[in-house]
């Protein structure tokens, strides 16, 4: 990721942060698949520090056996990718709000 000279976040907006990105990450996965045809679904996003802030995000996808050759790999890598982007975007608006 890009260096964005972001202001060091603080605790609400680590959180926001988080919410922001599980929330992408699911609706790309369950917008993929039918909920019906997720036996379970798994999405942790974990941060570690203030400036910078490092993000990491897992997704664990368990899919019903009707769904044998869907490619979960790819939808998992999927979800992980549009989770960053959600981020990357959260991050430019601060930025932007910390300068006017």
């Amino acid at each position: 990721m890009e260096e964005l000279g972001l202001p060091e976040l603080n605790s609400r907006q680590i959180e926001e942060l988080c919410l922001i990105v599980e929330k992408v990450a699911r609706e790309h996965v369950l917008s993929s698949v039918s909920p019906k045809r997720v036996d379970e679904l798994n999405i942790s996003v974990e941060t570690e520090g203030t400036k910078p802030v490092r993000l990491t995000v897992d997704v664990n996808i368990s899919l019903s056996p009707l769904m044998k050759r869907f490619n979960v790999q790819k939808l998992v890598d999927e979800a992980v990718k549009e989770a960053f982007i959600s981020a990357e975007n959260y991050l430019k608006e601060l930025t932007c709000c910390s300068k006017k």
